[in-house]
């Protein structure tokens, strides 16, 4: 999986291209929450235990249905968000799906149950550039997680970054 801190990184290119105005930053913090979640079936991994079948890591938490229950809380925020229902349910369901998506296209782990309850089985993405990191919090914090720290700075915070800066410069551009 990419570490905790890249899941953000998606939530955080894409309010830069859309503005302030259309994600506040209460908006930006539920989507970053919601980028995260899936990994809360770590959880039992740094307890020395682990689940089997869809309930391991990469099962159910990172399916489409999970995204889409995620995806509810964003139509229930949408009103304090001031933004449309449709538009609340999208921002936490595709920051939530950004999660499992990323995550297939790590060099290691089981697959994504990505279509779960529709399917069992478990995808990669064909193009797979980053580095999967460890789970264990003891190995993360070793050399093994500044190369994987290096290798999502690489691989997945700079072309997003750029894609959301270019997108905000173009937006602006526009309006002058």
């Amino acid at each position: 999986m990419p570490t905790i801190f890249t899941h953000v990184a998606v939530p955080v290119a894409a309010a830069l291209a859309l503005g302030s105005r259309r994600v506040p930053p209460s908006m930006l913090l539920v989507g970053a929450l919601a980028a995260i979640a899936p990994d809360f079936d770590g959880i039992p991994y740094q307890f020395g235990s682990a689940g089997s079948g869809i309930w391991a890591h990469r099962g159910i938490t990172h399916t489409a249905l999970f995204a889409l229950l995620m995806g509810l809380f964003g139509l229930w925020l949408a009103r304090w968000w001031k933004v449309p229902r449709l538009a609340g349910f999208a921002w936490v369901f595709l920051c939530t799906l950004s999660h499992p998506l990323l995550d297939m296209m790590t060099s290691g782990g089981s697959g994504i149950a990505l279509l779960w309850p529709l399917s069992s089985e478990r995808f990669f993405s064909p193009w797979r550039p980053i580095a999967v990191s460890p789970i264990a919090a003891d190995r993360f914090f070793s050399q093994r997680g500044v190369q994987v720290l290096v290798s999502e700075l690489y691989n997945v915070w700079f072309p997003l970054l750029t894609l959301g800066l270019s997108i905000f410069a173009l937006r602006h551009t526009r309006k002058s």
